[in-house]
């Protein structure tokens, strides 16, 4: 069988430390929104939305241990704008200051790039969340020439299972998906010598999405070992959500790691739904989208009763959607009935009709209105690649 080339190894080690950089920014992100270090400042008499001054994030960098001095963490913000992870809100400075200028993650205000390289990231990470939380998953300890290897899987395995899950259509496609993988630093070969195969041969994650990540080692160009599989003890997922807001992952002390809301299938769901994100994950999470803690976009609350009462203004619509590579393309929030709160122009969503401010009745043939958007997100999550929703829409 083919090996591994040169060549391949070295651009899959290059691809596993940005991405590896992309998921330690997202993490510090969403720590970031949780404390409030992130929030609308104003400055010369206009607001600037979910901006960070970069004085007081060299300070909170310091206080809270993920650097030892001043001159480390403006490295590792530089390496964060290098990135194009984080930039200064007006784009005047190329280079990250320590200073009382405005800076904002790029997620939070929908400048991120979402190239080929962030979406094959980010549907590893949600292939990886789907086979780690499964009954039965193919992931298995297991052992080869006397080594153990944890959360491994055999490439034949992985080919039936994409397949079995809807992830591709054919065996060749499930090839090509893993050999994007691999060739992107997501997954290898245990022992590093064979590029993917359809075979007995034996893979294992070479991310673990769920760990988190000290900023210092963004600064190591060397990747971890993939035996260093420790999980992450923080939950992915906003504590007590306020109703209606955007949730998004915080870093409390808790056993597990839980998935969240999600809104455009891609990622991690994280597994979690995040502002600015068309579909989230525990490690990346969200995309350009809404932005943190945003006011909803309806015009008035409408109850459960309203929206089903005789001769309420509303028409019900049955919408099917393909989801791809990175999902569908939406944003769900809100609590009985839940609403559409953001559409991505270019995804499988709006392509089908869907629009802001549609309630949904039902998901997949399951009445939903009764429930709050946290659940809504997982069972489309969930649920299989072709989504069929019941929504009402306002008659103008």
């Amino acid at each position: 069988m083919e090996s591994v080339s040169n060549g391949v190894r070295k651009k899959a080690t290059e691809k596993h430390h940005k991405a590896e950089v992309m998921i330690a920014g997202e993490q510090l992100r969403l720590r970031l929104h949780d404390t409030k270090l992130i929030k609308d400042r104003r400055y010369h008499l206009r607001t600037y939305p979910n901006c960070f001054v970069a004085k007081e994030l060299t300070d909170w960098l310091m206080e809270h241990k993920e650097a030892p001095d001043r001159e480390i963490a403006i490295r590792l913000m530089k390496k964060l704008m290098d990135n194009n992870i984080i930039h200064h809100v007006c784009d005047e400075y190329s280079d990250f200051k320590d200073a009382k200028l405005l800076y904002r993650f790029r997620k939070d205000d929908g400048t991120f790039p979402l190239n080929k390289d962030v979406k094959v990231l980010l549907w590893g990470e949600r292939l990886y969340e789907k086979l780690i939380v499964m009954e039965n998953s193919i992931l298995k300890t297991r052992e080869e020439n006397g080594i153990r290897y944890h959360r491994t899987l055999l490439g034949c395995e992985m080919i039936d299972w994409l397949i079995q899950e809807g992830e591709t259509a054919t065996k060749k496609e499930a090839v090509e998906l893993c050999r994007a993988l691999l060739e992107h630093g997501i997954i290898q070969h245990v022992s590093n010598r064979h590029h993917f195969f359809d075979s007995n041969l034996l893979y294992q994650f070479w991310i673990n999405f769920r760990r988190r990540r000290r900023l210092t080692e963004l600064l190591n160009e060397t990747p971890r070992s993939v035996q260093e599989y420790e999980d992450s003890p923080f939950c992915l997922r906003k504590l007590n959500p306020e109703p209606d807001n955007s949730s998004f992952l915080s870093v409390q002390p808790i056993k597990e790691i839980k998935v969240v809301s999600a809104v455009r299938r891609g990622s991690l769901i994280s597994a979690s739904g995040e502002p600015n994100t068309y579909y989230s994950s525990p490690g990346l999470g969200p995309m350009p989208g809404t932005g943190c803690n945003i006011k909803s976009v309806l015009k008035r609350p409408v109850t459960m009763e309203e929206l089903l009462s005789p001769g309420a203004p509303y028409i019900k619509k049955t919408l099917t959607m393909v989801g791809d590579a990175l999902g569908w393309g939406f944003v769900v929030r809100g609590c009985r009935p839940c609403h559409i709160q953001a559409v991505d122009p270019d995804g499988p969503a709006a392509s089908s009709g869907l629009k802001v401010r549609h309630f949904i009745l039902s998901v997949n043939g399951m009445h939903v209105i009764h429930l709050d958007y946290q659940t809504v997100s997982n069972l489309i999550v969930a649920g299989p690649r072709t989504l069929v929703m019941e929504v009402m829409e306002a008659v103008e």
